[in-house]
């Protein structure tokens, strides 16, 4: 079985950095493109930050400048790096992966259960 598990988030000022990471564990063969999606009280989730297994990364227009996305394929982990956060940052960052396991020989689209980032006065 393969998990993902998010870990880093918490409470932030406007201005300041966060950085999550998530961490994939079980039966992995082999690991493809990861993500970071997010989701804020009364919206849809919507997707932050994307990278392929050899580095091309992909952001959404509200976070460029500001987020950076990066991965270890040795440790299975992706990570957000988050600075300048801004209220409207506020949701809770799910990450995803698209994962083929050792017993597999398909993709399947695992998420984890997502952390909390509160940027708040």
């Amino acid at each position: 079985q393969v998990q993902l598990v998010e870990s880093g988030g918490g409470l932030a000022q406007p201005g300041g950095s966060l950085r999550l990471s998530c961490a994939g564990s079980g039966s992995i063969y082999r690991v493809y493109a990861m993500g970071w999606y997010r989701q804020a009280p009364g919206k849809q989730r919507e997707l932050v930050a994307t990278i392929t297994r050899g580095g091309i990364t992909n952001y959404a227009d509200s976070v460029k400048g500001r987020f950076t996305i990066s991965r270890d394929n040795a440790k299975n982990t992706v990570y957000l790096q988050m600075s300048s956060l801004e209220p409207e940052d506020t949701a809770v960052y799910y990450c995803n992966a698209d994962i083929i396991m050792v017993s597999s020989s398909v993709p399947f689209t695992y998420w984890g259960q997502g952390t909390q980032v509160t940027v708040s006065s």
